[in-house]
Order: structure tokens, then sequence, then C-alpha cells
């Protein structure tokens, strides 16, 4: 695989955090920034850096990384938060196991005080805890992942908010894919507060979205 890999980087307002993830993809990943609606000059900054820039009017998370995988032309793509959490440097190890297996997870580990906080930590634990039961082998939700373009189309994840990546281990497990989880360095965010973990509200909100993914 020496073609570039496109790095998918769905983006709402993270104009002081994207520099530096942008400036840490390694050599061999190109950044695909899908903007969401951002008010604070997220996808003027990034055509700037270089970064390709797609726009997905409708909100939420998995609208804005359907709109990255479908646009993204690589045979291989990562997905990737825009937020400094997550660490570019794992993402040339990840694409080596992908050789092994059909999906590479990130598993975090948390460095820093505040990287993950209590409430989003356990909803995590609990949700991976239900996916364990159902036969999909993994310890997190997957913020940073490494597939084959065409094969995550083809799973027909249908979910456009919070729920996208939960459907995607879901469907994945039930094609009998095979999944390896890599522990990946979680870190604190470099700019503003996250959607999700930053807030109980946050954190509830995304847990509802994935509870609809489970029924």
């Amino acid at each position: 695989m020496n073609d570039p890999i496109d790095v998918i980087l769905p983006c709402l307002d993270e104009v002081q955090a994207l520099p530096g993830v942008i400036r840490a993809l390694p050599a061999g990943f190109r950044a695909l920034v899908v903007d969401n609606g951002s008010t604070d000059g997220t996808p003027e900054v990034a055509a700037g850096l270089g970064a390709t820039v797609l726009h997905e009017p409708r909100r939420g998370y998995g609208a804005a990384v359907h709109r990255g995988l479908a646009g993204a032309t690589s045979e291989v793509v990562a997905f990737l938060d825009a937020d400094g959490s997550l660490d570019p440097g794992a993402l040339p190890d990840m694409v080596s196991v992908l050789g092994s297996c059909d999906l590479v997870a990130g598993r975090r580990r948390p460095a820093g005080r505040g990287a993950w906080p209590w409430h989003a930590r356990a909803g995590n634990a609990a949700i991976a805890a239900r996916l364990r039961s159902r036969g999909v082998p993994v310890h997190d939700i997957a913020p940073m992942r490494v597939a084959r373009r065409r094969a995550l189309l083809d799973l027909g994840i249908t979910d456009r908010a919070f729920g996208y990546p939960l459907e995607l281990l879901i469907r994945a497990g039930a094609a009998g894919w095979r999944i390896t989880e890599v522990d990946v360095v979680y870190r604190p965010r470099t700019g503003g507060r996250s959607k999700v973990s930053g807030s109980v509200r946050g954190t509830v909100r995304a847990a509802r979205d994935m509870a609809a993914v489970l029924r």
C-alpha cells in the first residue's frame, strides 16, 4: 500500500486543534477534513494547510464521517478525531496490522489528567461490554479506526449521529470481520470542549444515540 491513505477528520469548530493534527500526520497520510458547519474558520485553515476539504451540511458525527468515506479515494482509510486527543503517529502501525484483519480499532489509554472524564469512560465501558456479549471483541467504541474503504461502504451503516461508530462495530461483527484492537494514547484535547465527553449532557446525548443502535 504505497498510495497515500486518506485520514478522515470530521470537524465542527476545531480551528484551535486542527493545525497540530494535520501537521502531525505521518508521511503517506493525507488529511481529508469534513466540515460539519463550523463558524470559526476551520475549513479555511484546513485548506491553507493543504488538506482536502469537504462540506457536510447535515449536523452529526456520522453524517460527517460518511461524507468523508464517500469522498475518499484511497483503498485504505483512517478515521481520527480532529481535537488533538489522539496521536496521528500511531497510524502507520495500525495500517500494518490491517494485513491480518479487517478492522483495526484504537483502544484508548488515557494519559494526562482530564483526558477521559469518568462519565464518558463509564458509558464507553458499558457499551463495549454489551458488544462483547454479542461476540464483538472490543473494549472501546474506537474513535480512531483503519479499514478498507469499499468494505466499510458495503456494511451499509445508516446512523448519522453519534451512534455511527457503534453501528460500524455491530455490522462488522455480524459480517464476520476480524477486528484487532491496538492501544493508542488518549490525551486531553488541545482546543475547546468536547461535544461528547466535555459534559455530562454531551455524554448522555451520545449514549442515547448509541442506545438506539443497540436495540
